[in-house]
């Protein structure tokens, strides 16, 4: 990493250590560093890996309802999924906000953003990663197939985008809650 990449990322960190909560804060951190492992893995830009994971979050300090209004506010597009589900917008509003308030112009970055919780038929190699960074980085809580989609992702992160698409779905039909919009094209891109 180039010592100005290296400044620019710790000048964001400090910005978003303000804005964040400590345990979201603490988060973003892991998802950053699990974000670059497997950018090293996969053999593609670490400091793009970095900064995308590091920003990941950076609008869930706001509330759904928050989020909401803001997205409605700058324009930002909003599916009935997203409208029934507010807390899916995160993505789109960091992306909006990595964009305006930390000077990301690089559009795989803001990609990986914006489809990080949802993901989206034919993912870069930078959006797999950072979806599925989000779901493994070591402070998650322990749930049901962590530990396979850890291991696969190291191994085979395509195999690790289905498992995981597979075990949300297998979640969320448990809470009795269909896969809907860009969740259910993500479904069927890759399982289907």
């Amino acid at each position: 990493m180039s010592k100005a990449a290296n400044l620019e990322l710790i000048e964001v960190q400090n910005k978003l250590g303000k804005k964040l909560s400590p345990y979201r804060f603490q988060h973003s951190i892991g998802v950053q560093y699990t974000a670059a492992a497997l950018a090293m893995k996969y053999n593609i830009d670490i400091n793009k890996a970095l900064l995308a994971g590091l920003l990941h979050d950076c609008a869930k300090y706001l509330s759904g309802e928050e989020i909401y209004e803001k997205c409605v506010k700058y324009g930002i597009e909003i599916t009935k999924e997203e409208e029934a589900q507010p807390h899916l917008l995160h993505g789109k509003l960091g992306a909006y906000y990595a964009k305006e308030k930390y000077g990301v112009t690089d559009e795989d970055i803001l990609n990986a953003i914006t489809y990080h919780t949802t993901g989206r038929p034919n993912m870069s190699l930078l959006e797999k990663i950072l979806y599925i960074a989000d779901y493994i980085e070591p402070n998650r809580k322990v749930i049901s197939g962590l530990d396979e989609i850890r291991r696969y992702a190291f191994d085979d992160i395509d195999k690790a985008v289905v498992y995981k698409i597979k075990n949300m779905n297998g979640y969320l039909l448990s809470k009795d809650i269909k896969l809907e919009g860009i969740s259910l094209d993500t479904y069927n891109y890759y399982i289907g």
